[in-house]
């Protein structure tokens, strides 16, 4: 399985069989090397409703025919756009044909605002633990430092893990070294951050920080396998 960042919170997961995009914020910002006319995921996965997470999940999924699997109140207002949706919510684990997803608590907001600047609340925000083929990635999406990250780690084994540092909106750096000792993954990629002023962060300071050989930054594009 192969796992690529690309900026922000864009994650990308290719198995043999399946391509499965995490929050793609792709249009407007500058530091995804994504094309949304060109990426071909066959499911979207997101964490909560703020536009630049939701970003392009609905020209992607209207050109794709991808299903997006959301919290609720969000997959159900995508609905409404004419997508195809799974809804899911905190604490609930479903096993789809590409492997498992469950969405965990996060602390943050979520609302969509609309292009005439209304905004439509969509429900709690998450995390989401994503297990395929045997191994766990944990995508915090955004939020605070709250203790039940304990638990996460406790109850998972997780093999790589994908931490907010930009701070202002989210955890910042310091607070993210706590998550990333409690979540205890082999290895914890740091995200959500550099993308706007306000959440500029030294990334490489970050990752010299989480315990010895856990922290990785992942550049622009960059692939790994789990």
């Amino acid at each position: 399985m192969k796992v690529s960042y690309h900026g922000h919170s864009v994650v990308q997961v290719q198995t043999d069989t399946h391509q499965i995009l995490i929050d793609p914020f792709i249009s407007g910002n500058e530091a995804c090397d994504l094309d949304t006319d060109k990426v071909q995921p066959d499911y979207i996965l997101l964490t909560h409703g703020h536009n630049d997470h939701v970003g392009d999940t609905i020209t992607i999924a209207e050109r794709t025919k991808a299903t997006i699997v959301a919290p609720n109140e969000l997959a159900v207002y995508l609905g409404t756009k004419g997508l195809q949706i799974h809804p899911m919510h905190i604490g609930g684990k479903h096993t789809f044909d590409f492997g498992t997803v469950k969405f965990t608590q996060a602390f943050h907001g979520s609302a969509f605002t609309e292009e005439d600047g209304s905004t439509v609340y969509t429900g709690m925000p998450a995390g989401i633990l994503l297990t395929i083929e045997g191994k766990t990635i944990y995508h915090a999406g955004d939020t605070g430092l709250f203790s039940d990250l304990k638990l996460i780690g406790e109850m998972n084994e997780i093999d790589l893990a994908f931490l907010p540092i930009g701070d202002n909106f989210t955890m910042g750096p310091e607070d993210a070294l706590i998550a990333a000792k409690w979540v205890k993954a082999k290895t914890v990629v740091p995200i959500h951050y550099n993308t706007f002023p306000v959440i500029e962060q030294d990334a490489e300071a970050f990752a010299k920080q989480v315990s010895p050989g856990m922290g990785q930054v992942m550049e622009i594009g960059e692939t790994i396998t789990i």
